[in-house]
């Protein structure tokens, strides 16, 4: 069970409303850790875990993206309305809202590290470090690689999702068994699925409108709007303590992570031998350590 919130609620972002939780105290001095969650399109659930933190002492704030969980839904809306600038500018509004804008840690994981990295790029004042979680410097690297893991599935389970691929009929039970293979590997490598990261996914199935405009139908097979974003080419913009994640296993292989770390300044990596994409699911307990060491030494180096 995740730790209680001290707070939670929404605030609005323009005529929508963003929810967030908030976990520990914002008065300890210490700078909360802000979660972004991947996607374009899940929701927090699958990061609650992260509350852990607060057991030393550093509060966590949790929010969902728009469009998704608590947040304001918006099916009606078309592909040109959902781009990474509105939710910079969401992330934006909701550190002024909760008055953190001033002093906060930024965790973002897979979808949530590629948006984190654009905002640090950016050099916000208030920005104390960094943690890039499973996420690629670029969909075309992305890309890429995922074919190369593709190509280790079994050839009956690869046929099958090239049959539904190309005929569109991605909501077949059939693709959805064969998609599985790809993820037990690649996504979660803890069966059964942990019940927070069930949750996100379903989520996911009840309002696709982010994930499928922006991502496509699967990890897998991107086809939305996002298939050409790359931050290659401002990675060094970013001037904070950057700790880098990945696991042995992940869909963000080694390479779609190198760059993030040959260009950051001040970068670690830490890649988890027994994960894949949800390493805080995976091996929690390690991750915890390794969170609070990095948090711990950001304080130290004030």
């Amino acid at each position: 069970m995740a730790t209680p919130p001290s707070a939670k609620g929404t605030v609005p972002f323009g005529e929508h409303r963003t929810w967030y939780r908030i976990t520990g105290d914002l008065g300890t001095g210490r700078p909360p850790l802000v979660a972004l969650h991947g996607g374009p399109g899940a929701t927090h659930d699958y990061l609650l875990n992260l509350c852990a933190l607060t057991d030393a002492d550093w509060p966590v704030v949790h929010y969902d993206q728009l469009g998704n969980g608590g947040s304001t839904h918006l099916p009606g809306r078309g592909a040109g309305f959902w781009n990474v600038d509105l939710f910079l500018d969401e992330l934006d509004n909701l550190l002024r809202r909760l008055k953190i804008a001033d002093g906060y840690v930024l965790f973002g994981h897979s979808w949530g590290g590629m948006l984190a990295a654009v905002h640090a790029a950016r050099r916000p004042a208030g920005l104390r470090g960094l943690v890039i979680a499973n996420s690629p410097a670029s969909m075309p690297l992305w890309l890429r690689e995922v074919e190369e893991l593709r190509a280790g599935l079994p050839a009956q389970t690869q046929a099958t999702l090239r049959r539904h691929e190309a005929a569109g009929t991605f909501d077949s039970p059939e693709y959805f068994e064969a998609m599985r293979a790809f993820y037990d590997r690649h996504v979660c490598r803890v069966l059964p699925w942990p019940r927070d990261f069930t949750a996100t996914f379903m989520e996911i199935h009840n309002d696709p409108t982010v994930y499928y405009t922006m991502n496509g139908p699967n990890e897998f097979h991107v086809i939305g709007t996002l298939r050409d974003w790359s931050i290659e080419d401002r990675i060094a913009e970013i001037a904070v303590p950057t700790l880098l994640v990945s696991g042995r296993h992940d869909e963000a292989t080694p390479a779609t992570v190198q760059p993030f770390q040959d260009a950051i300044p001040d970068v670690r990596w830490e890649i988890f031998e027994e994960s894949s994409h949800l390493p805080h699911l995976e091996e929690h307990e390690r991750f915890i350590r390794v969170m609070t060491g990095f948090l711990d030494e950001l304080v130290d180096a004030v």
